[in-house]
């Protein structure tokens, strides 16, 4: 059994790589750490895990952990803090913040924030499973990327690869879940605030538009500059993307759906929904999935691909699980393999 563990498991993410590993068949969560609850049962913080995960939080001081993976629940700025050469000498990390995402040039100007662990953005492997699947297979410090980030990747890059789309168009509209804001008190996360309301936020701003950029360029070889707006919806977990771009001159929903299985036919956490039915988050809660429709709108040549997932699962502590299953030689989809839940 290989020990995991998590700091920042009091966090809605870490509560999540919680669930996900108290049933991984391959290790033993030895160390569960919390800034807010230390010294106490895993279980009195939440009662949905009375008599399954009864280990009592401990500081962050990774001078007390002894631990074969370790996974960083925390906000951005804390992993380059504590990520070290000599740490992943011996320990195997993945980071669910956003310190080693993207290059040091975009961290300091969208994140504006001192990073201290430069020199391992070399080493740094950025995490998108089904698209850096062989250098995920052999790193020691993993990048796992944002939720928003994920769902966009996955809907663009195959198009971007084959230079179908007008890099110029790109527009991403993109919702999440309160969730998605983390468990840290904020007003514009209270009841009252965000119930029987939508709300744009980040415009122009958002810090995921680097990251977003940056990959297609990595992955789907353009330089892309795009407009990307999230949005907060009443609902505790989800991401929906709704993503629009100009088409090169006849493209066809044919053509399209033959480039998504180019890529994704042999992908078992894509699944692809074609232009016959249209993605929801419903039917990808709990699961790592995530489901992608697309249209092409032949009056305005446009197409127009909404994808969904579980911002809590395949936008973190699943595809997190899925890079560990990938840096281990295990099975890929170990410990992934339940269904969404409906009704949820």
């Amino acid at each position: 059994m290989m020990k995991v563990a998590i700091l920042g498991a009091t966090g809605y993410v870490g509560a999540e790589l919680v669930r996900l590993l108290y049933r991984h068949p391959k290790v033993q969560l030895t160390h569960l750490s919390s800034h807010s609850y230390q010294s106490e049962s895993y279980s009195k913080v939440y009662p949905h895990f009375k008599g399954l995960v009864e280990e009592v939080c401990i500081e962050d001081d990774l001078n007390k952990i002894d631990a074969d993976m370790l996974f960083i629940a925390l906000p951005h700025g804390f992993a380059s803090k504590i990520v070290t050469p000599t740490l992943l000498q011996k320990t195997k990390v993945i980071d669910m913040g956003a310190d080693f995402r993207m290059s040091k040039e975009a961290y300091d100007n969208w994140y504006q924030v001192e990073h201290f662990g430069e020199e391992l953005l070399e080493q740094a492997i950025y995490g998108l499973s089904e698209w850096n699947r062989e250098k995920i297979k052999s790193a020691q410090l993993i990048a796992n990327p944002g939720c928003y980030v994920t769902c966009s990747l996955l809907s663009l890059i195959p198009l971007i690869k084959e230079k179908v789309i007008d890099l110029e168009s790109i527009i991403i509209d993109a919702k999440s879940g309160v969730t998605g804001a983390g468990r840290g008190l904020s007003i514009g996360n209270h009841y009252t605030e965000c119930n029987e309301s939508i709300k744009a936020y980040g415009l122009t701003t958002h810090r995921h538009t680097p990251e977003i950029e940056e990959k297609l360029l990595c992955f789907g070889g353009a330089e892309v500059t795009l407009t990307f707006t999230p949005h907060l919806v009443p609902m505790n977990r989800g991401i929906l993307t709704t993503i629009y771009g100009k088409l090169k001159v006849g493209v066809t929903n044919e053509h399209i759906m033959h480039i998504y299985k180019k890529y994704y036919k042999d992908e078992k956490f894509i699944r692809l929904l074609g232009d016959t039915a249209v993605a929801e988050t419903r039917w990808v809660k709990g699961s790592n999935f995530c489901d992608i429709s697309f249209k092409v709108d032949e009056r305005t040549g446009r197409v127009i691909i909404v994808s969904a997932l579980d911002n809590m699962i395949k936008g973190a502590a699943g595809q997190a699980v899925q890079n560990m299953n990938l840096m281990m030689g295990w099975q890929e989809d170990l410990g992934l393999e339940d269904a969404p839940i409906f009704p949820a």
